[in-house]
């Protein structure tokens, strides 16, 4: 009885070893359509201004392709939007675990990188005023991986709380490794 008993305890600081070793999940994300509020809003404001001027100028008899023209405008800003944001949302794809930050890009044309949490130095965000409002923002990851010595994660949503989680896994795995972690 005393050699299982003993066999079980010896093998307790064998597994508390592997389970330090796991890789888990903390965060994933991708780019959220909310950090583009404000470009939005300016193409409201243009759309509008546009189909002013359309009209200041069908009252003058002036033309009457100018409508046609203006549309074709109206048009291409929205869709370059459009296209843009559907190009980001579904081009990256963002992931934090216990140990790596993963970084996918491309559609048609895939790249993944990994970047070891030991090897970021600084992590940090910014925001404009009406990203700031929505809570999105962008990331920036400085690191001291060679092919990627500044990584950014463009329109990340709850940004505050997603840099956090960072730096505190960041922190965590440094530690473990037994690296000095920097403030």
């Amino acid at each position: 009885m005393s050699v299982n008993s003993k066999h079980a305890f010896d093998s307790a600081p064998l597994n508390s070893k592997i389970d330090s070793d796991l890789e888990v999940e903390l965060w994933r994300g991708s780019f959220s359509t909310k950090s583009m509020v404000g470009s939005w809003l300016m193409a409201v404001v243009v759309s509008a201004l546009v189909f002013l001027a359309i009209n200041l100028v069908r009252e003058l008899r002036v033309n009457g392709t100018v409508w046609l023209y203006g549309v074709v405008v109206v048009a291409l800003i929205w869709s370059v939007l459009i296209l843009g944001a559907t190009y980001r949302k579904l081009s990256q794809r963002f992931e934090l675990t216990t140990q790596r930050l993963k970084h996918r890009d491309g559609i048609l044309f895939r790249t993944l990188s990994r970047m070891e949490l030991i090897d970021v130095d600084d992590v940090f965000y910014r925001q404009g005023p009406i990203q700031a409002l929505l809570g999105v923002g962008d990331i920036i990851v400085m690191t001291s991986d060679k092919t990627h010595p500044k990584l950014v994660l463009r329109g990340i949503d709850r940004v505050d709380q997603v840099v956090d989680l960072m730096d505190d896994a960041r922190r965590k795995e440094r530690r473990r490794r037994g690296l000095h972690v920097n403030n």
